[in-house]
């Protein structure tokens, strides 16, 4: 269970907290009590950081780059955090074939960065990196991956994100008395209310429906881990809990749905059966890039360790996602709506959620 009782009061930084998977991250540990600080680029704020009303409950935002050298000691040292939970990245693997350099700095120069100011933090007691599905070598079978496959990468993001894999076990091992109990959270393709991000499925089906144009995919066969963002966060929360209780934890972790794939085209089909109305779609007539035609996750060795599994099935994490934008559209207060959505996902946990 998600325990109230461990997140109460307790000092917790989050980077990448203006982002999408962090501003909802920030939401669920508000309704736990905790004490959140957060990391981010200025220049990185999603609507979803706005429209969730994360920012009024924050204890500090630090507006920083954490590819600068010595700017994230500093900030970790004045929020003297208690847990720590790395979201900040360049996430989008389109972005990685326009800057494969600043795809890199970001997400390897950066999260070493991270590892170095957590050195010799006796007050930090559980990390958590976020990495990706994508870090594994890709023979395209669909057989879901497991912690123990080997990492690889053949894009500029998939690449980085390995190589951030890589940067954690440097650090763990090199310097273990003087690192935090940590490890890496490897998650599938988070969707969910909020995601305004280029190039992701979601966000260009809701631009598309919103402008009466047809959605453009790339690959509609492709299959991907699609999954609700609370869900996956929940599995983030989880993992810290044991890592703070010094439980015998995997130094790295799935998060994936309870079906390991589904096809794009099939999201449409469970997204217009959510929604009741069809949605227009082609294929890109341009080259595109080059991505993997499938993906998969294997989960049971969190399903194990923690004892977590997914509140919803992907049909359900779908019109979850799709209702949530169906109240954005008609005007709703997006902050109790979503603060209505962590509720559940917590209660769902067994979790009592505090006021």
């Amino acid at each position: 269970m998600v325990s109230t009782g461990f997140w109460s009061g307790r000092r917790v930084l989050v980077t990448g907290h203006t982002g999408f998977k962090g501003a909802w991250l920030c939401l669920m540990l508000q309704a736990l009590g905790a004490e959140v600080s957060g990391l981010s680029l200025p220049s990185i704020h999603s609507l979803a950081y706005d429209l969730l009303g994360v920012s009024a409950r924050m204890r500090r935002s630090y507006p920083a780059d954490i590819r600068v050298p010595g700017k994230v000691e500093e900030i970790v040292r004045e929020a003297r955090p208690e847990v720590v939970f790395h979201l900040a990245a360049q996430s989008l693997v389109g972005e990685g074939y326009r800057d494969p350099g600043g795809t890199f700095a970001t997400n390897v120069t950066g999260t070493a960065h991270l590892l170095q100011a957590l050195r010799g933090q006796r007050d930090v007691a559980a990390a958590v990196v976020v990495t990706s599905d994508k870090v594994y070598r890709n023979d395209n079978t669909g057989r879901p991956f497991r912690e123990n496959d080997a990492l690889g990468g053949v894009d500029p993001y998939s690449a980085s994100k390995a190589a951030a894999e890589l940067a954690v076990t440097a650090w763990r091992h090199s310097f273990k008395s003087q690192m935090p109990p940590m490890a890496t959270a490897r998650a599938g393709n988070v969707i969910g209310g909020g995601d305004f991000a280029l190039d992701r499925l979601v966000p260009d089906l809701v631009r598309a429906e919103r402008s009466g144009s047809s959605l453009v995919l790339r690959s509609p066969d492709a299959t991907r881990p699609f999954q609700h963002v609370l869900d996956v966060l929940r599995g983030y929360l989880l993992l810290a809990q044991a890592l703070a209780a010094d439980s015998p934890v995997p130094e790295a972790l799935n998060f994936g749905p309870q079906d390991a794939e589904l096809r794009v085209r099939d999201l449409i089909g469970h997204w217009e059966a959510a929604t009741g109305r069809p949605v227009r779609w082609e294929i890109s007539g341009v080259p595109v890039i080059a991505e993997q035609r499938r993906l998969a996750l294997d989960s049971s060795l969190a399903h194990r360790v923690l004892g977590w599994s997914p509140c919803y099935d992907t049909p359900s994490a779908i019109a979850r996602t799709a209702q949530w934008y169906s109240a954005w559209a008609s005007g709703l207060d997006m902050g109790d709506y979503s603060k209505n959505e962590v509720g559940k996902a917590l209660s769902s946990s067994a979790t009592q959620v505090q006021a």
